[in-house]
């Protein structure tokens, strides 16, 4: 038997990269694992679950959070090792070894959440006080990049414990050449794909303008987005009336299960990334599974996993189409410069 009990407590992961990673990690238990997993009660756990691992799910509430964090204060031994999935650090000091794994940058960092809706907002802002006032009662941080570690080292000062430790599911660790080839010999609906949730550091927006740009030059790549009409209701509206105002080649999904992500990224040509921050980007090691190329922004949490074969200013409409006509059509869209007398010749020619 595990001589240390472990306990999980991620009572805020149920969805998108969190709730790949926590899976990931359910997965990976021995089979002989004992402690507690504390859950999201709309968290789908795989299974089978180690028999010596009791579960406790909770409602998405504050009183269902009081309750988990409570549970978490029961369940706890002096001898045990529990990891914080959720970014937030427990509400009450633990006995045994407290590790936060933290994901959720708007949490650690001072980024722009202005065009968050209203409720989101002030969730941040509480998960901010939250992170501050509670941060004392873990013992280890741990996050995925460098980038994502000088941004905790600035909010938790110079002795905070960091640690590095780039998790992914098993399969993304993975060489697929068949996978690729399949890939390769499917066929190919789409020019681009986005596979990701609508918030608005997501930058849907400033990619839907490029894409108007592309058309206002009669060009039109095809691009596949995952935007649910249901979670994310007006960004939605606004694609899609973005589409018929412009005559745009583009068609949104909506929510795409995980066992579908697959299809999207063997029906691309490349992905394109434009979020302008991430604590860490898992459709970006995804492409590379499946051996599509990336055109993505540059931004330091790019880099601190691949290389794009493109980069872009992600704050530039205008950035993101000219990466695309490099990529895509293989043309130089700048005006040719001209001197001054090409410049007459222009000018009388017009």
């Amino acid at each position: 038997m595990s001589s240390d009990p472990l306990v999980i407590h991620a009572p805020n992961v149920h969805q998108g990269g969190g709730n790949t990673l926590l899976v990931a990690l359910l997965r990976a238990l021995a089979a002989d694992a004992t402690g507690h997993l504390i859950l999201d009660r709309r968290f789908q756990a795989p299974k089978p679950v180690p028999s010596g691992m009791m579960v406790s799910s909770f409602a998405s509430s504050l009183a269902g959070r009081w309750r988990a964090e409570a549970c978490l204060s029961r369940v706890v031994e002096s001898a045990s090792r529990v990891i914080c999935f959720g970014s937030l650090p427990p509400m009450r000091r633990c006995r045994g070894h407290v590790a936060v794994f933290v994901q959720n940058q708007n949490v650690i960092a001072r980024t722009d959440i202005s065009e968050y809706p209203r409720k989101q907002r002030l969730r941040i802002a509480f998960e901010r006080l939250w992170f501050r006032q509670f941060s004392k009662n873990a013992d280890q941080f741990i996050v995925q990049t460098a980038t994502m570690c000088d941004l905790l080292r600035r909010a938790l000062g110079p002795d905070g414990d960091i640690r590095i430790a780039p998790l992914v599911p098993e399969a993304l660790l993975e060489s697929h050449p068949a996978r690729h080839a399949e890939s390769r010999n499917a066929a190919k609906i789409h020019d681009f794909c986005y596979v990701s949730t609508g918030e608005p550091h997501k930058n849907h927006r400033r990619l839907i303008e490029a894409w108007i740009l592309l058309a206002q030059q009669r060009r039109f790549p095809s691009l596949c987005l995952t935007v649910s009409p249901v979670a994310f209701p007006r960004l939605h509206r606004w694609i899609t009336g973005a589409k018929q105002r412009h005559g745009l080649n583009l068609d949104n999904v909506g929510y795409v299960p995980a066992r579908r992500i697959d299809e999207i990224y063997a029906s691309s040509r490349a992905v394109i990334y434009p979020a302008l921050y991430e604590s860490f980007g898992l459709p970006l090691l995804e492409a590379r599974r499946h051996g599509l190329k990336l055109v993505a922004a540059e931004r330091d949490y790019v880099r601190d996993i691949v290389e794009p074969d493109v980069s872009f200013d992600p704050t530039s409409a205008r950035s993101i189409a000219r990466a695309v006509e490099r990529f895509y059509h293989g043309v130089n869209i700048h005006p040719p410069l001209v001197d001054g007398q090409g410049f007459i010749r222009r000018l009388l020619a017009a």
